[in-house]
């Protein structure tokens, strides 16, 4: 590759090409530093990619992450990147069965809408003015805690006057989540539509005493200071094209199918060895940022690995020739779908599916939550799809840690993959799969990842989406400034396994590359 044939001195070499690596080469780029990027695959984008999934079929699915809430606004003006996100009008959707009756809680269409729903469910306006307390209190916290994220790590103590809320700073900070939900909620549909939040991706209990699952929680409720979750138009590569768009044309060097084998540093000079198919190269940085997981970081620095880590969710990407009846009559599919559809997700069903995960039993009844990205973006889909009324559907599924899938893989995927949407079936007026679009050699347009998927697919470690348990947003023994530094001066961790990393943020990118500016 001439742009670095031999071995050549850069100002920051970034090993992975992903949405925060790239992040990080923009903003150094930018501001004059010499920057080469390192991706071992054939593309940049990482886990935040829209490919065409099903043969012969024009649909440019995200085929992993895909909503945004966690990416400042402040990264996309600094960059001056040309992508924009588009709310969502339905907030969630979640189908019931009470008195022997199909009925459901939406979310959304105006506050008058909703105090509806929830009284026609509940039986009455308890549940509802709980809601507006409990999301009143975290869209405040939001408020406070969000803009924090690309500054440097406050102390807890900090963050804690920053909140200035002793209530929602126990709620969230030092009990359980299940404590304040249960002591805010009484229906048990409602509970779990609230929990769903702390569990995206996270194998925790309500009760967990790690606080693994408000950590998860917290994220979910603070993006952009308020929490809404929305859909990147044109998909999650469109966010991921103009990242590269913008450190090339700032001058960053991007190399793909180049993948960093090994990092030799004194805490000055570091240099890189990488792998082709042509061979071995190596380049020589005066620092290195690390956009990939802590386990990765420390084989290529030869430190000592940390804890595995481990994933804990199905993936599902379908095409539909159209979107399903519901069994509840009162609803359309195209609102109940645009949000999130919450399935076998109340809060019961939600700690069953749990204790028998952790028995390491697949959960007889797996909650997932599904949404149709279509709705809101037509753009992903061929003209012709689109006119046809084809709509794409993205599936989520919870408590289906990587452990269930170590003996046989394959099966147990097929066999999740069944019972999941065998519980959707039930509360749909027709089959799903009468639904399905096929691809050009007749086969259904539907594709499941397990956490070994992932983690053969992308290098996440154990299929864990977040690369490791989420961290608390403030400072803690050994974070270092910005939450990016590890134990060599000049190699920085700048992926998702950051502290306030997760998600698709952009966050530890610009972290990383403000510890390097000496911002």
């Amino acid at each position: 590759m001439p742009a670095h044939e031999g071995t050549r001195t850069y100002d920051a070499v970034i090993v992975g090409g992903g949405h925060n690596g790239l992040v990080a080469a923009a903003y150094l780029a930018r501001a004059g530093r010499s920057v080469l990027v390192l991706e071992r695959l054939d593309h940049t984008g990482g886990a935040a990619v829209s490919t065409r999934p099903f043969a012969g079929v024009d649909a440019r699915l995200s085929r992993y992450s895909y909503l945004v809430s966690l990416l400042p606004d402040k990264i996309v003006r600094d960059l001056g990147l040309d992508f924009r996100i588009q709310g969502r009008t339905i907030s969630s959707y979640t189908p019931a069965e009470r008195g022997g009756r199909a009925t459901g809680l939406l979310v959304g269409g105006g506050e008058e809408r909703t105090r509806e729903a929830f009284a026609a469910l509940t039986g009455g306006e308890r549940e509802y003015a709980a809601w507006q307390r409990f999301y009143g209190m975290t869209g405040q916290l939001a408020e406070r805690v969000f803009p924090t994220l690309t500054e440097p790590l406050p102390t807890r103590e900090e963050l804690r006057r920053r909140v200035d809320d002793e209530t929602a700073w126990r709620a969230l900070f030092e009990e359980p989540i299940g404590v304040t939900i249960e002591e805010n909620f009484g229906d048990d549909l409602v509970r779990g539509v609230v929990l769903t939040d702390a569990l995206i991706g996270t194998f925790a209990d309500a009760h967990d005493t790690s606080l693994a699952q408000n950590r998860c929680f917290l994220y979910h409720v603070i993006g952009g200071g308020t929490g809404a979750w929305d859909v990147p138009v044109g998909g999650m590569g469109a966010l991921t094209d103009t990242l590269a768009d913008a450190a090339r044309t700032a001058g960053a060097v991007i190399a793909t199918g180049h993948e960093a084998v090994r990092i030799d540093t004194d805490g000055q000079t570091a240099e890189i060895t990488y792998r082709t198919a042509d061979g071995e190269g190596t380049a020589v940085a005066r620092h290195v940022l690390v956009n990939a997981s802590p386990r990765e970081l420390a084989a290529l620095t030869g430190d000592t690995a940390p804890e595995p880590a481990e994933g804990a969710q199905l993936k599902v990407n379908m095409l539909l020739k159209r979107l399903p009846r519901l069994r509840d009559s009162a609803v359309d599919p195209r609102e109940a779908f645009a949000g999130t559809f919450h399935i076998a997700e109340g809060y019961g069903q939600l700690a069953t599916a749990h204790a028998q995960a952790a028995a390491g039993e697949l959960p007889a009844a797996p909650p997932s939550e599904i949404y149709c990205h279509s709705l809101t973006d037509p753009s992903i889909l061929g003209p012709d799809l689109a006119a046809r009324g084809y709509q794409t559907l993205t599936l989520f599924g919870l408590h289906t840690p990587a452990r269930l899938f170590a003996d046989d893989n394959d099966a147990v995927r097929d066999e999740l993959l069944k019972a999941t949407l065998a519980q959707l079936d039930a509360h749909l007026a027709e089959p799903l799969a009468d639904c399905l679009a096929t691809d050009a050699e007749g086969r259904p347009c539907i594709e499941a990842k397990t956490p070994l998927d992932l983690e053969r697919d992308l290098g996440l470690p154990g299929g864990n989406i977040f690369h490791r348990a989420l961290s608390w947003p403030y400072a803690q023994e050994d974070t270092g400034r910005w939450g990016v530094e590890t134990r060599h001066a000049n190699v920085l961790l700048c992926g998702a396994g950051a502290v306030r990393g997760g998600g698709v943020s952009g966050v530890p990118g610009h972290n990383a590359a403000m510890a390097v500016l000496g911002e």
